[in-house]
């Protein structure tokens, strides 16, 4: 980017989806309602699992960690888009526009590899049933989860780090809802041509690699299934990934609609609303698509239930 008048600054202005003052209010029931959803389901979700001793396995250790991860990604941007609603205020500091960048960079990834695991889980216990315990062990599972966690936070470190080194211009509007990695590095007047060659890299090792894990997967997974024999027996093998497969097509499906919204139009703000499906509508989904299509999960949830009515 070309050099302009450059100056220290202390705060960034985030235009938020819309600039409309009748359709703040709505906006903000709007988001508070998808948030509070979020975090119960989720919350819930996690609760489940850790009550009903039935749910201790790696499948729903993965998916609880996904649950805890969600919970963390709608935190990092919501909250403080509602907060500037009622504040009327636009303004996020410095420092809180690079942490928030770096979290969802952070939590995003987290996400992404999880899928990844829960994927292969499906793909052992599908295709080598007789191995599964052995090979999907807690010190495997727990190692798989560890690295999940390091490579992002190197990689949301790396990121911050180097957007930390760039100039800022007086023009500091952000088009978006949340400091958006892509966003923050347009708005430098020093040179990004390294912050751009990293996001590149990253997206190819820590996004195209998983994804090509989770394709390989149920490409093994597919051919195992056709297999069977009896109709029966191919639905049950069907069903146990039905609730992974649609979360997954969710997560993918609408991050691939926010990359193909931004390069096919200039509309920053058209990106921002785009965004609003894979930060925030996600990680809502996620608790019903599991709820909803998993019977272990629905008799865990009436369990809990049960027992909070009997304490109270």
């Amino acid at each position: 980017m070309e050099s302009g008048n450059q100056t220290r600054i202390s705060e960034f202005i985030l235009l938020g989806l819309s600039e409309e003052a009748e359709l703040q209010s709505l906006l903000f029931w709007l988001f508070l309602s998808m948030y509070l959803i979020t975090f119960i389901g989720n919350l819930l979700i996690i609760l489940a699992i850790i009550t009903d001793s039935h749910l201790h396995t790696p499948m729903y250790f993965f998916l609880s960690n996904l649950s805890f991860t969600d919970i963390c990604f709608i935190s990092t941007t919501v909250p403080k888009m509602l907060l500037n609603m009622q504040m009327q205020s636009k303004v996020i500091t410095y420092e809180g526009c690079l942490s928030q960048m770096m979290f969802s960079v952070l939590f995003g990834g987290v996400d992404n590899f999880i899928l990844t695991v829960m994927a292969y889980d499906r793909f052992v216990a599908i295709c080598h049933p007789l191995h599964y315990m052995v090979i999907m062990n807690p010190k495997f599972c727990g190692a798989l989860l560890l690295a999940s966690w390091l490579l992002n936070v190197l990689d949301s470190l790396l990121h911050g780090l180097m957007a930390l080194q760039l100039s800022f211009c007086t023009q500091l509007e952000i088009p978006h809802f949340f400091c958006e990695l892509n966003q923050v590095i347009q708005l430098a007047c020093s040179d990004t041509f390294v912050n751009e060659l990293l996001v590149y890299f990253a997206t190819g090792l820590l996004g195209i690699i998983p994804l090509t894990g989770i394709l390989f997967s149920y490409s093994k997974i597919v051919t195992s299934v056709l297999r069977i024999s009896s109709a029966s027996g191919k639905y049950k093998a069907f069903s146990t990934c039905g609730s992974h497969l649609s979360v997954v097509s969710l997560f993918y499906g609408t991050g691939l609609g926010v990359y193909l919204s931004s390069a096919v139009t200039e509309n920053s703000r058209n990106t921002a609303i785009a965004s609003v499906m894979y930060t925030v509508v996600t990680p809502m989904m996620n608790p019903f698509i599991y709820s909803l299509r998993n019977k272990d999960i629905k008799q865990a949830l009436v369990k809990l239930f049960r027992w909070e009515t009997a304490l109270t």
